[in-house]
């Protein structure tokens, strides 16, 4: 390893902490819960920033996503497809019906399958361009960085709807 790889392995794992502390105990009510009616749920958070590290990952893996592959996406067995990004108000309000068992099942294998990847890789490796439909074309690294900060991002949003409905309690 390298410390380029160690500074992406410290970052998954606060990824992995902060949403274990956002979903932990959680029913299937408090995971659905929005603070508006076009809001996110703390569910909807966990679902997508898991979905989208699962879809990315995997794509410069060059394997299929945990989603499909593990048999996720029937054990969710949701209305809506994609990872959720572009979705409208109604198919957030959608992705519901769950506990926390099943959506940080979901995010602990996505984890594990993103932190073998990462450990394998070197330096050099970071470098590779992964997608050519940007200017400058997006590298390995940018889009590993990339992911971490979305998903760290939406863990945060999950970790606030938290604090508000246990305030409001």
């Amino acid at each position: 390893m390298s410390a380029a790889t160690d500074l992406l392995l410290d970052g998954w794992s606060r990824i992995e902490g902060s949403v274990h502390r956002a979903g932990e105990g959680l029913g299937p009510e408090d995971l659905a819960v929005r603070l508006d009616p076009d809001a996110n749920s703390i569910g909807w958070l966990l679902w997508h920033l898991t979905r989208v590290q699962d879809d990315h990952v995997s794509e410069v893996a060059g394997r299929e996503q945990a989603w499909t592959s593990d048999g996720w996406d029937a054990r969710f067995d949701l209305p809506v497809g994609g990872v959720g990004y572009g979705h409208t108000s109604a198919e957030v309000g959608a992705v519901r019906g769950f506990g926390a068992g099943l959506v940080l099942g979901y995010y602990d294998a996505v984890h594990q399958r993103s932190v073998e990847f990462i450990r394998g890789l070197r330096d050099e490796d970071l470098d590779r361009v992964v997608d050519e439909r940007w200017d400058p074309p997006v590298t390995l690294g940018v889009r590993l960085v990339s992911v971490l900060d979305d998903c760290l991002e939406h863990a945060g949003q999950a970790a606030f709807v938290r604090g508000v409905l246990e305030r409001r309690s």
